[in-house]
């Protein structure tokens, strides 16, 4: 068979590290050529950079914020000059700060919903106008179980996840009309720098709350990721699904 991404252009944002970075390098191997921003780390991206161009795929890493519209759009118009379009999207990027809601800051929670709440918006616009005019395109949302249960995580992270949910729900009807998809997968607990933010009693008790027993591999969630956007996931639209290693609920 051939592969799952086979000539695809996808941008990722939040490309260098953690899930981001898995999601360049099983794409890539999936054949797609890959784009992704990052923020601060010229180390890590260059790294990503090699490991897509190892499997022959066309590779660009930009630096520039989700929560600058101006560059984004740029950066946008860039991608799709030098490569014609985009296929796929997937909104990756996110914060997450280890705060109780009684002593949650203004700026601690400004810097969280500007982040994963107006950077989905800043990302996406751009991305998704160019998909409109070319009557294709695949979305995913990388979303939180903590969306969706009570589980003992920031309110600002899991309000701004909730977000996305509906975020994509929404625009999934609105992007059927253009041929374009928009689904979202629910991540639990998988072993990056972000998880790791989480509170203490969370993590320890992580490991009794799944079946699997023990947090999830980045590259797991990317291999899942990959199916979720390809063309044979063609009747799928609108969906959220949980990748958590199997919690209680």
């Amino acid at each position: 068979m051939s592969l799952l991404l086979e000539g695809k252009r996808a941008f990722i944002s939040g490309g260098t590290r953690g899930i981001g970075a898995a999601l360049c390098e099983v794409f890539a191997r999936e054949g797609a050529d890959i784009a992704f921003n990052y923020h601060s780390r010229d180390d890590l991206a260059e790294n990503v950079l090699e490991k897509i161009k190892a499997y022959g795929r066309r590779a660009q890493a930009f630096k520039v914020s989700v929560t600058d519209r101006v560059g984004l759009k740029k950066m946008t118009r860039e991608l799709v000059e030098a490569w014609g379009g985009i296929d796929v999207l997937v909104n990756n990027a996110a914060i997450n700060r280890g705060d109780n809601f009684a002593t949650t800051t203004d700026r601690a929670w400004d810097e969280v919903i500007d982040t994963n709440v107006n950077g989905l918006f800043a990302v996406t616009k751009p991305i998704y106008k160019q998909m409109i005019r070319q009557r294709a395109g695949s979305i995913l949302n990388i979303t939180s179980v903590g969306a969706i249960r009570a589980l003992p995580t920031a309110v600002h992270y899991a309000t701004s996840k909730a977000a996305m949910i509906g975020f994509t729900k929404c625009l999934s009807r609105e992007a059927s009309n253009f041929g374009v998809t928009v689904n979202a997968i629910a991540a639990g607990i998988f072993d990056t720098d972000l998880a790791h933010t989480l509170p203490d009693r969370l993590l320890q008790m992580h490991d009794f709350w799944v079946s699997k027993g023990r947090l999830g591999k980045p590259q797991e969630l990317a291999e899942f990721a990959a199916f979720m956007v390809c063309d044979r996931n063609s009747f799928m639209n609108g969906e959220i699904v949980i990748v958590d290693g199997g919690a209680v609920t």
